[in-house]
């Protein structure tokens, strides 16, 4: 849907002569503990003494709305200062709108345009004043470690970020394939395919595929739930699932890094040593039994010093690290079209790469040059040095080994090529035990063989047992590193586009990649030299390399460059992964992990990698520790589709993922998956991973793990209430797990029936945030005498909350008098931590004929009382035209009027209303206002951009009023509201009287629309009017002669000239008339309007007023939602 941006620029006029008072600038009178107390140790204008201040006001008019001292005056704010620590790990958290600072706050209001809204300007900035911050708020690029931490030194100056610039390609797709493809593609699958066959090969890699696509879709939802720093995987699993889990799985992570870096290394000295220079080894095996020893120990010693000459450059020079990865990724990409290069080539011209076989088992070659017992040179039979390795001299008459006289030597072509047939032999598995020849079966053998004297003959024999669960331990780290464009979230231009399209399309490309290699292989290399792991039957070829062309030494080559850059970028991650998880603090003992040299590299967190690191190389053994690999790793995604899954079942407010195309049933697959993977591989190796998470997580459990990052898995707590109630913590929860818990004050009547339902049908229709509903009465009397009256009531309540399908808890109250009782209930109703945060009440819409002045008196003390709470107030006006849980509203549209910044209520209430059947066909529109001299299109621009963060699909409008003056309508309308105040105040008029002098005032206000109107067609353009003494007086006395009863007016002897009217009075009700012109004009036709309801005075000598305003503002509208927040933030753009 295109987006529309209105803003409303609000007129900047004042009232002639008064000009002074508007542009006064009122400084933050509440500090950060919301005790309401001034501070008095501000600098210059900034705010003086408090005492004084509050005595000024003490000792003003009655008016509540009255202007503040000009001279208080903030210096304008530098909005480019980074925001802090965006409620992680900190008690109350920070914003850049609810918790300004003083100079915010200053700032936040400047001019007459919004006199309404005045008074609540230092906690609730103008839209316009913020936008612009809004923009650079979003923008955030900085790492995981600025982003979770800000700088303690306010005064310190912030370093320029450049603006990220790496798109899907280069900052997600390439990364991927770089850290997907590697050691196991090139040392070990031809050596799975030909010990799993074709087909059980094809069903490892199908499923180990399958368990990263599904975490894929999982991960790629949560990463575009919000702004997600470079923080990664740990930040995503951490932030989603809380510390316990965090920290867990994150340590999880980090052991899983540190090992993968342990068997790249590993892999850099199998290929250095076995096929670029065998003669380097240090130890060399005189017998054959010896060999796999000798091998190990030659892995640990150049693996060690492999290690600590890559520490070493990690330590001194990251920078070039980072540099390199294009180098070692060009050589992984040249490296896989070298081999799709050679199976074509095979189709035309088969590689000459001949294996010797003896009977039908395979010969190690390395110590003779033909495949030949005996030949004749010179006419003379000679044996070779084949003879010598089965036979105790090299006389023909000299003692053989049974089996070498008894079967002839042939030479088979290891590389026949893909039409050759050998696809159909090699579509079938060949496990055996440790010591297991490796056999053609196709090719004759006779017995004669010994067993115990197998194991001295230069046979190709299996190094360890082999059986399919191993094989797929040994073959997942090859599908890992599905998280690297997560963790370069902060370089991305837009990371919630670049991070599921770059993630899936590299597994896509990468499972292509296995899937046809797998096919590839079993199609054009013989079966034996598939079995042969290092290649002894080739003279310690490898064979991936004789496949590939040009050159065996393009795969040699670059494989090695690839396992040096895999093992670097591990041992340059991983430390980083442990510094993060130091300094969030949840491990105490690991926090000495978080420190590092000045620049911030992490240099203990270093040193302890590469001593972990070195238990990997100790285990020298490439299959061995792969399967450990593969141990964290599945940990880690089961618990990022763990945190899909809960998130999506919860759904919670905040979980709006762009990434559209996840379900829960996929996440929980994938957590299935990841399981049985995990148990497949090793189940010893699973228990023993789970119980060390298992003890993490009982450990930050047990030393308190108080950060609160607004997890999931708080959120659990409130639909499992009956169980969690003790551990469901009091204090405010995080802004991503804010949801509406609902008080609804309802009102009954005489016969105890429910006098608006219909408020319980919007109950029901706000219910997709799963928060509390409470539903509250109250009856006045004594508790004595009016209990089976309150039964009573409280029965028809559940009747009617059952009938509107309202799903909560009743509450009545008996109390002396109406406004006492509803204080008890704003204070009293919930318990623990499952309490209301917002009141839900219909708008007193006689208050104007009611005999009792209590009725709307109680209204407004109700709105104080909400405010004093911090509870958010929804205020529902003409709620019996509200749409019942029946109804289908067709197209239409919710019309938000975003006013002031009071904490992201207007934005989550329309998103949480369309997730009901019933509004789920209206369209969201956000129109907000703007100042004379605010820049609209950039408003625009920066509107829009943060919608997109938030994930809220809109259209927005700004809407700009340019009426500079107050029209005489307005001071009209002022000069009744004082009049019938006055009079109200002054006598106790009888109902008749009432109703004669509110006739009178219809007739007055008529009269002063049609002047107006006559006024405005003189003209073809509208025409500004600067309304003139002269003229108010002509006016007035033409529209008295017309209509008003003189008679009456001399009685009351009322007549206040323009001057006697109160000025902020006339300023308010410039507001409300012109901002509820702009908002009839735009959403007449909407099928609710959300507005922020001004807040009260605090001078209660106002209240009736305050009443002519919300009724001036909201007049002409059918369905109305007034909106107040609570003063903290509800929406959020971060996951």
């Amino acid at each position: 849907m295109g987006e529309r941006f209105v803003v409303v620029p609000v007129d900047g006029g004042g009232v002639a002569g008064h000009r002074e008072h508007s542009d006064a600038v009122v400084a933050d009178p509440a500090s950060d503990t919301g005790d309401g107390s001034r501070g008095g140790d501000d600098d210059g204008g900034g705010g003086g003494g408090g005492g004084g201040a509050a005595e000024e006001k003490e000792q003003g008019e009655d008016s509540v709305f009255e202007p503040q001292d000009p001279n208080n005056v903030v210096p304008i704010l530098e909005y480019n200062r980074e925001p802090n620590k965006y409620g992680d790990g900190v008690p109350k958290e920070n914003s850049p709108f609810i918790n300004n600072t003083e100079i915010d706050k200053g700032n936040s209001y400047d001019g007459t345009n919004m006199a309404l809204f005045e008074e609540e300007m230092d906690s609730n900035p103008m839209v316009s004043s913020l936008l612009n911050k809004l923009a650079n708020y979003t923008n955030l690029t900085q790492g995981a470690q600025e982003h979770e931490e800000a700088d303690e030194d306010e005064g310190a100056k912030k370093k320029a970020v450049k603006s990220p610039q790496m798109g899907t390609f280069m900052g997600v797709y390439l990364p991927c394939l770089q850290n997907i493809l590697g050691v196991i593609l090139f040392l070990r699958l031809t050596w799975i395919v030909g010990t799993a066959g074709i087909l059980e090969s094809l069903a490892i890699v199908v499923l180990c595929c399958s368990c990263t696509m599904l975490t894929a879709i999982s991960m790629s939802a949560i990463a575009t739930n919000g702004v997600v720093p470079a923080g990664g995987s740990y930040y995503m699993i951490s932030r989603s699932l809380g510390p316990e889990f965090g920290g867990a799985v994150g340590l999880c992570f980090y052991l899983g890094t540190t090992f993968a870096g342990s068997m790249y290394i590993l892999g850099t000295i199998e290929i250095l040593l076995t096929y670029i220079v065998p003669k380097a080894a240090i130890f060399v095996a005189e017998r054959k039994e010896d060999k796999v020893d000798a091998l190990l120990n030659n892995m640990r010693v150049y693996g060690t010093c492999c290690l600590a000459l890559m520490a070493v450059v990690v330590f001194v020079g990251v920078k070039y690290v980072n540099k390199l990865a294009l180098v070692f990724l060009a050589c992984v990409v040249l490296s896989i079209f070298a081999i799709y290069a050679g199976v074509i080539k095979t189709i035309f011209e088969p590689p000459d790469f001949p294996v010797c076989m003896l009977g039908n088992r395979t010969l190690q070659n390395h110590n003779f040059d033909k495949c030949l017992k005996t030949e004749d040179i010179d006419n003379m039979t000679v044996t070779t040095k084949l003879w010598k390795q089965f036979c105790d001299g090299p006389e023909l008459n000299a003692t053989c080994n049974e089996y070498f006289l008894n079967n002839n030597v042939t030479v088979v072509q290891g590389i026949p090529g893909l039409t050759s047939g050998v696809i159909s032999e090699n579509m079938w598995s060949e496990y055996g035990p440790l010591g297991m020849l490796v056999e053609n079966k196709k090719l004759s053998s006779l017995g004669g063989s010994d067993s115990a004297q197998d194991v001295y003959m230069p046979y190709v024999v299996n190094d360890i047992t082999t059986f399919f669960t191993l094989l797929v331990g040994i073959y997942f780290p090859s599908v890992t590193g599905i998280m690297a464009g997560s963790n370069r979230s902060g370089d991305l231009r837009d990371a919630q586009k670049s991070i599921p399209i770059g993630t899936i399309l590299a597994i896509a490309t990468t499972s292509i990649i296995y899937i046809t290699c797998v096919v590839l292989f079993g199609g054009c290399i013989e079966g034996v030299l598939l079995r042969d792991k290092f290649g002894d039957s080739v003279k310690g070829n490898l064979v991936i390399g004789t496949l590939s062309w040009p050159s065996p030494w393009v795969i040699v080559i670059g494989s090695f460059f690839s396992c040096c850059g895999a093992g670097l970028q591990s041992l340059t991650g991983a430390p980083r992964l442990l510094q993060a998880i130091a300094r969030d603090g949840i491990v105490p003992f690991l926090q000495v992990f978080g420190h590092g040299k000045a620049n911030g590299e992490p240099t203990w967190a270093l040193l302890l990698t590469a001593g972990i690191c070195e238990i990997g190389i100790l285990i020298a053994s490439l299959d061995a520790v792969a399967p450990i690999l593969s141990m964290f790793f599945l940990m880690c995604y089961l618990f990022v589709n763990l945190a899909c899954a809960v998130q999506t079942l919860l759904r919670t407010p905040n979980w709006r993922p762009r990434f559209k195309y996840y379900h829960w049933a996929l996440s929980l697959l994938g957590m299935s998956l990841c399981l049985a993977l995990m148990f497949i591989c090793s189940w010893y190796y699973a228990i023993v991973a789970m119980a060390i998470a298992g003890c993490i997580y009982k450990y930050i459990e047990y030393r308190g793990a108080e950060k609160e990052w607004g997890d999931g898995i708080r959120g659990l707590s409130l639909n499992a209430a009956r169980y969690a109630l003790i551990r469901l913590e009091e204090a405010p929860p995080h802004t991503k797990n804010w949801r509406p818990q609902l008080l609804v004050l309802l009102n009954l009547d005489s016969d105890q029936g429910v006098k608006h339902p219909r408020l319980l049908s919007l109950t029901t229709q706000l219910k997709a945030g799963k928060g509390l509903t409470i539903v509250g009465n109250v009856l006045e009397g004594t508790y004595v005498t009016k209990d089976a009256e309150a039964k009573r009531a409280e029965q028809n309540i559940k009747s009617a909350m059952s009938a509107e399908r309202t799903k909560g808890f009743c509450h009545v109250v008996i109390s002396s008098n109406l406004r006492d009782g509803v204080s008890h209930l704003i204070q009293s109703a919930g318990l623990g931590g499952m309490k209301h945060n917002t009141v839900l009440m219909a708008w007193p819409g006689t208050w104007k004929q009611s005999n009792d002045p209590q009725s709307w008196k109680c209204f407004i003390e109700t709105v104080r009382e909400t405010t004093a709470a911090h509870h958010a107030l929804l205020v529902a006006k003409n709620v019996d035209s509200f749409p019942t849980n029946q109804d289908r509203l067709g197209e239409g549209t919710i019309d938000v009027w975003w006013v002031v910044h009071d904490g992201g209520m207007l934005m989550l209430l329309p998103f949480l209303l369309r997730q009901h059947k019933v509004w789920r066909k209206c369209k969201m529109r956000i129109f907000t206002v703007a100042q004379m001299d605010d820049n609209s299109i950039q408003m625009k621009k920066d509107l829009q951009m943060f919608l997109y963060h938030l994930r809220l699909d809109a259209e927005v409008e700004v809407v700009e009023m340019h009426d500079n003056d107050i029209s005489a309508f307005t001071y009209e309308k002022t000069l009744v509201m004082e009049q019938r105040s006055q009079m109200l105040k002054q006598m106790q008029l009888s109902r008749t009287e009432r109703e004669r002098e509110a006739q009178l005032i219809h007739d007055r206000n008529t009269a002063s629309h049609a002047a107006i109107n006559d006024k405005a067609e003189t003209g073809p353009d509208r025409v500004h009017m600067t309304w003139t003494k002269d003229k108010l007086f002509s006016e007035r006395f033409r529209n008295r002669e017309c209509n008003a009863n003189v008679a009456v007016r001399d009685l009351f002897n009322m007549k206040p000239e323009w001057e006697s009217l109160n000025q902020s009075n006339v300023r308010r009700m410039h507001t409300a008339v012109k901002l509820n012109e702009v908002v009839v004009n735009k959403s007449q036709g909407a099928h609710l309007v959300l507005l922020n309801m001004p807040g009260p005075p605090r001078n209660r000598g106002g209240d009736e007023n305050y009443m002519e305003f919300l009724e001036v503002l909201l007049e002409g509208l059918n369905r109305v939602l007034l909106v107040r927040g609570g003063g903290r933030e509800v929406i959020t753009i971060y996951s």
